[in-house]
C-alpha cells in the first residue's frame, strides 16, 4: 500500500471517537507510559482526526482552540503503521481543517518529532519541559 491508501476523516461519531481513545490509551499510556489521567482532557472541545491505512484504523490527531491560540496535539500511529506517511497525512489534514482566524498555531512536540514538525514550518520557540515524564519542546507555526 501506499500514500493513497491513507485516507484522514474528521471525527463526527461516538464509535470513531472510541477508536481514537484506543490508539491513544495503546501509543501513550502503554508504549509511552503516560500518566492515564493525563491523556484524557479537552475531548469535547477538540476537533478529532482518524487516519485509515487501507480499512484499518491506523492513527489519530486533533486541535483545539487553547487560551494562546490554536493547539494541535495527541498524534499517535499505531506500531505495525508507522513509516507509511500516516503522520504526515494526519497533520496536513488537520492544518487544512484550521479556522481561518488560526494565526497562532502552535504544538508541544517529543524531541525525537522535532525535524517531524519542522518540515511543516513549525519551529521550537523556548526551552525543553516535561510533559507526562517526556521531554518536549514548543513549536510555533511560521
Amino acid at each position: 500500500m501506499k500514500e493513497d491508501q491513507i485516507t484522514i476523516n474528521k471525527i463526527n461519531d461516538r464509535e470513531e471517537l472510541e477508536t481514537v481513545f484506543a490508539i491513544r490509551q495503546i501509543v501513550f499510556v502503554v508504549e509511552q507510559n503516560c500518566p492515564p489521567e493525563l491523556e484524557w482532557e479537552f475531548e469535547d472541545e477538540s476537533a478529532h482526526f482518524l487516519a485509515y491505512y487501507g480499512d484499518l484504523p491506523a492513527g489519530t490527531g486533533r486541535w483545539r482552540k487553547a487560551s494562546g491560540g490554536y493547539k494541535l496535539e495527541r498524534f499517535a500511529v499505531l506500531k505495525p503503521f508507522r513509516g507509511k506517511g500516516i503522520a504526515k497525512e494526519l497533520v496536513k489534514a488537520v492544518l487544512r481543517d484550521l479556522p481561518a482566524d488560526a494565526t497562532y498555531v502552535y504544538l508541544n512536540a517529543q524531541v525525537h518529532a522535532i525535524d517531524f514538525y519542522s518540515k511543516f514550518g513549525f519551529v521550537v520557540e523556548g526551552g525543553q519541559f516535561e510533559e507526562a515524564g517526556i521531554s518536549h519542546y514548543k513549536m510555533v507555526k511560521r
